[in-house]
């Protein structure tokens, strides 16, 4: 196998490769030669040029190499030299008959093998599935589908009824992924065979070719499956936010106590960039300090002679919390759009007839829920009271992210103050303990 090109003539004891034939000539065993090839410039000669013993009849068919097969050569590229004549001349030699053995698309056997018997009758062939998919392409179909326990029929039965009891999101994504391609489709309705010799790759692309628009169909059900857990993830990833939220609020109403300002039920969004705008007489902390102080129960020496009685030291951690909420908010503006392809491929399916009858009175009330969920980028700027119009999605997605920089900051800086503090004290500590001893000693 590992031998030079020039070494790869498959030598046969018993044939000899015959003299080109003339059109009228007949090859040594008495076959009617193949036609001639092409013009000169033009053969694919290594092909079948330069196939041993091509007069033979074959024996077999033999398996297919599924490649993607170029229409022409383009000028300059390795397959335009190749069909120069001194390339060509270059080209290996096979042997059909070794060919055969090895690639046959049924095992062959000998005359001994198949006589030996009482009965000498041949013994018949195993019948082989016909493959028209990629062979790694329709292997790894095959994978998926062994996860699937239920028939194909049943599946797809299963899919137009949006039935989440039967199969899951990821099993869903996984029949997206094996969709044919319309070359696929093409070459299915083509096959004009017994369809069921055809493999199950093929058997399931014709099970969801019967459906219209499957890939549609399909993306709708995975939209579904996770809708509502998109929805719920959103408003748990914002609970700790909304704490900060209400103790802001507590904190803005005690220093507006007695004016205009005060007993405020909310605020908006946008408000949350001014707590660095409000500061303490020495000038040192602003009120964005004093929240961050506040949640993680930090005692200012120089500041504050005690700490607060309540405390809110988990809620720290929300920045964190509140990066997952801008992804959710993100997911949820595909939601968004997400819903519309629902809405148009609600519409289009009323055409389908009776195949998609269920498909669409399940999917009419999931539609008429998931309106009323919110599953709109609206959604966000009316969680935080805004008016969607003035307040679009992308400004609360902008002023969430300032606001945690913000925060972040100011608590490191408070970090780095209380140690400034720490060791302030024990340097002065120290310094009066050295007094004391020098003054001991006098």
């Amino acid at each position: 196998m590992g031998a030079p090109t020039s070494s790869l003539v498959l030598k046969s004891p018993h044939v000899r490769p015959p003299p080109a034939p003339s059109p009228l000539s007949r090859s040594h065993n008495g076959n009617i030669p193949p036609v001639p090839g092409p013009p000169l410039g033009l053969k694919g000669r290594g092909i079948l040029q330069n196939l041993k013993g091509q007069g033979q009849t074959r024996k077999a068919n033999l398996k297919p190499y599924h490649w993607l097969k170029l229409t022409r050569a383009v000028q300059g590229s390795l397959w335009a030299e190749a069909q120069k004549s001194d390339e060509a001349a270059t080209a290996p030699d096979f042997d059909i008959s070794e060919i055969e053995k090895l690639f046959s698309a049924v095992n062959l056997s000998s005359d001994s093998e198949n006589n030996g018997g009482k009965s000498g009758r041949r013994a018949r062939p195993k019948v082989e599935k016909v493959q028209l998919i990629e062979l790694k392409r329709a292997y790894n179909s095959e994978i998926m589908l062994s996860k699937v326990k239920i028939p194909l029929p049943d599946l797809m039965s299963s899919v137009l009824a949006l039935d989440e009891s039967v199969i899951d999101v990821d099993q869903v994504d996984n029949l997206i992924k094996f969709c044919p391609t319309k070359e696929e489709a093409e070459l299915l309705k083509g096959f004009i065979g017994n369809k069921e010799t055809l493999g199950r790759c093929e058997q399931f692309f014709l099970e969801l070719l019967k459906v219209p628009r499957v890939e549609t169909k399909l993306r709708v059900f995975s939209f579904k499956i996770q809708f509502h857990s998109q929805v719920t993830d959103l408003r748990r990833g914002s609970a700790k936010l909304k704490r900060i939220m209400q103790t802001i609020l507590s904190l803005g109403n005690a220093l507006n106590h007695g004016t205009a300002r005060g007993s405020a039920i909310g605020f908006h969004l946008d408000s949350l960039l001014k707590l660095t705008d409000t500061r303490s007489r020495n000038s040192k902390m602003t009120l964005m300090h004093y929240l961050c102080k506040f949640l993680l129960t930090i005692k200012f020496s120089c500041l504050y002679s005690q700490v607060l009685a309540e405390k809110l030291p988990e809620l720290l951690n929300f920045p964190k919390d509140l990066i997952q909420l801008k992804y959710l908010a993100e997911e949820m503006q595909a939601t968004s759009k997400g819903l519309e392809k629902v809405v148009q491929e609600f519409t289009a399916s009323e055409t389908d007839g009776q195949i998609s009858k269920h498909f669409r009175i399940n999917l009419k009330e999931f539609l008429s829920v998931a309106e009323g969920e919110g599953g709109s980028a609206d959604a966000l700027a009316l969680y935080f009271g805004e008016d969607p119009a003035r307040v679009p999605f992308e400004q609360v997605v902008s002023t969430l992210q300032n606001f945690v920089r913000i925060f972040v900051r100011s608590h490191e800086e408070n970090c780095k103050q209380v140690e400034f503090e720490k060791k302030r004290a024990q340097k002065e500590a120290e310094n009066e303990k050295l007094n004391k001893g020098v003054y001991n000693e006098n």
